[in-house]
């Protein structure tokens, strides 16, 4: 890598990522090393495009006008590259923004053949049960559920799995079991991630019915919320995905099964404003494939299947 194409590349991530530090290590680099390579840039360019104080390294107008011109360049490059090598591997490093509960379950045990396939690729997982922001984070590409908040985005709808309502069945032989939705109003409740303190459960029969729910137990984590189920201590809302393990062991059953409660659509979600990485767009298309059967079926399939027999 030219000394040029290697300052322009370390001055973007830590244009995205704030560090000097975390940007050396992506490319083998120090510290020092890193800030003396960008110091170089700026001579070059004749314009300071950083601003460096002992707390944070921000962009200046110049910076950010400058981050804002190479970045489709270097995107252009990097698809240049990986069309000249006509093999279909790709290299460099992916950033990928998920949820905890949902890289744990679902996408780390997917990702042995991508990696066998591409061995050059570093993948950067960014899991966390908050939304970053994809352009400071210099996320490549994000796994989100539910609505869309950035319009602007370019996005990839990856499937649609059921929400149910879940509950230990020590928790119902202790409580009984809830009929509608009406009776949810005298259990004990869980409320998950999505809505902290308050929120309202949905359900579709014969038009939407909503419930306003105020959980005694509050988890600002999915598998917190699973957990506490678990443990007897209420009933919880989750995607299927989210309690397939429990419901399969049947550490969870399925409550009010009868009164649907829609779906929570998942979606690859690309930075605005900026060319998506051939890796990243790779990187959906395989998980794409791999979830073919994301829209999980009402039952799990162990116990779909013993009841056929």
């Amino acid at each position: 890598m030219s000394d040029r194409l290697l300052a322009l590349r370390v001055f973007t991530r830590v244009a995205r990522t704030g560090s000097f530090s975390r940007a050396g290590r992506e490319f083998g680099l120090s510290q020092p090393s890193a800030s003396r390579i960008v110091a170089r840039l700026e001579r070059e360019v004749g314009a300071a495009l950083l601003m460096r104080t002992t707390r944070a390294v921000t962009l200046t107008e110049v910076g950010s006008d400058y981050l804002m011109r190479i970045e489709p360049l270097l995107a252009a490059m990097e698809e240049a590259d990986h069309a000249a090598r006509g093999t279909g591997e790709m290299r460099g490093v992916l950033r990928i923004a998920l949820s905890t509960s949902f890289g744990t379950r679902e996408v780390i045990p997917r990702l042995p053949a991508f990696m066998q396939r591409h061995p050059h690729l570093r993948l950067d997982l960014l899991m966390s049960d908050r939304h970053e922001d994809l352009v400071r984070a210099g996320v490549d590409v994000a796994l989100r559920f539910g609505p869309l908040s950035d319009s602007t985005a370019t996005a990839r709808r990856l499937g649609a799995p059921a929400r149910v309502l879940v509950a230990a069945p020590a928790y119902l032989r202790r409580t009984g079991t809830p009929r509608t939705p009406a009776d949810l109003a005298s259990h004990s409740l869980i409320v998950g991630p999505a809505g902290p303190g308050e929120a309202v459960w949905t359900f579709q029969r014969n038009g939407p019915i909503s419930i306003r729910i105020a959980g005694r137990l509050s988890v600002t984590s999915h598998e917190g919320a699973i957990a506490a189920a678990v443990a007897a201590l209420g009933i919880a809302s989750t995607a299927l995905w989210g309690c397939r393990a429990q419901l399969e062991s049947r550490a969870l059953v399925r409550v009010l099964g009868d009164w649907p409660m829609g779906t929570a659509e998942v979606h690859a979600l690309f930075a605005a404003g900026r060319a998506a990485k051939p890796s990243a767009r790779a990187f959906v298309e395989y998980l794409a494939s791999s979830l073919s059967d994301f829209a999980y079926p009402e039952e799990p399939r162990s116990r779909a299947k013993a009841k056929r027999k």
